[in-house]
């Protein structure tokens, strides 16, 4: 079976085996003050990611301006009851502040890029030269946003909500087919918040194995339970939004992670992802001090040559330097081949015979 692949964004390697790539999510979590987007870009250096991200629309290029019934959010929705137009107003990055914030985040060392949502968004984040493109989940659908993304060249990272595995095998093989070379998938519940129990992080394997892809984590779930999880289970991307405080509120807040819980995830990822390693049988450098440790075969009362062995002279003891203890069996009833001390390992050559 093909290996699953690596690309870099910035020189930055991302696949199996990395440490995973932490992205702070913006999204409206900036509510329309630039000084506080740009304290959300400090405060995601400040606590470990990796890159912050953008979503790049506006809203009439997003929806239509209109009361019809058809645009607006049924009431379960976490925005039940508004219309799209109004969401997304109140949503949406002023695209002036793209450059700046770019230029901010990559002077801290962070990578920044963003979700375009449709052609223009495209053609305006290439001006800014923006290291790598995220497809949301909702436009996995979109095959044109898709051939426009991948005729870029740049890396393209795709969640997956709400998309069928003959949906993401057509937005993977769209996007090669116009170019785009390096891809990661992220496992995505399209959920705001996102339960635990839909969360189906099982997929993540999956998705590696079905397209040799790296795949990551999308994560809109509450607290960072589920991203340290999908560490382990090989998500080698975690994506979460990222707020100052949710008691700021605004479309995204409930759902977002601040500064000092986005830390505790980047450190536990990074711990996880450690400890996952490779498939090992051998002794390890820390254990290769206790390797005697192990029981084995000890002479424990004085034996005279000649005398036999017995449960009551020999028996399986710490420390490790005697026979095995599977040669129990093998030496009882057997001669020893001279006198033995108490407290003596022992060993083929103490044994007569």
């Amino acid at each position: 079976m093909p290996e699953v692949a690596s690309f870099a964004i910035n020189g930055r390697a991302i696949g199996p085996g990395r440490v995973p790539y932490l992205v702070a999510e913006l999204s409206a979590n900036h509510h329309h003050e630039f000084e506080h987007a740009l304290a959300l870009v400090r405060a995601a250096k400040e606590v470990g990611a990796d890159a912050v991200k953008l979503q790049t629309y506006t809203p009439d290029t997003m929806t239509l301006d209109t009361d019809s019934e058809y645009f607006r959010l049924p009431s379960e929705n976490t925005w039940g009851g508004r219309h799209l137009y109004e969401l997304y107003q109140e949503a949406y990055t002023p695209w002036e502040w793209h450059a700046e914030l770019k230029r901010a985040a990559n002077e801290l060392g962070l990578d920044l890029f963003s979700s375009p949502f449709d052609a223009s968004a495209v053609d305006f984040l290439e001006t800014l030269d923006v290291p790598a493109y995220k497809v949301a989940s909702f436009e996995v659908v979109d095959i044109p946003l898709l051939q426009r993304i991948a005729r870029t060249g740049k890396p393209v990272i795709m969640s997956t909500g709400m998309a069928t595995l003959a949906e993401i095998d057509e937005a993977v093989r769209t996007l090669r087919e116009a170019g785009a070379t390096e891809i990661a998938l992220l496992k995505c519940t399209s959920a705001y918040p996102a339960p635990p129990d839909e969360m189906n992080l099982a997929t993540i394997p999956h998705l590696a194995d079905a397209f040799h892809l790296p795949v990551g984590l999308s994560d809109h779930t509450l607290g960072s339970a589920v991203a340290v999880a999908a560490v382990a289970l090989g998500a080698c991307l975690v994506e979460k939004h990222f707020t100052l405080s949710r008691a700021d509120g605004g479309p995204d807040g409930s759902f977002s992670l601040e500064p000092h819980e986005f830390a505790e995830m980047a450190a536990a990822t990074r711990v996880v992802a450690q400890a996952v390693g490779r498939v090992a049988y051998e002794v390890t450098a820390h254990e290769s001090s206790n390797a005697g440790l192990r029981r084995s075969l000890f002479v424990v009362a004085d034996v005279k040559a000649g005398e036999a062995f017995t449960t009551g002279n020999v028996r399986s003891i710490r420390p490790g330097h005697g026979l095995a203890p599977k040669f129990l069996p093998a030496v009882l009833g057997r001669a020893a081949a001279r006198d033995i001390r108490r407290g003596t390992p022992l060993g083929w050559d103490l044994v007569a015979g």
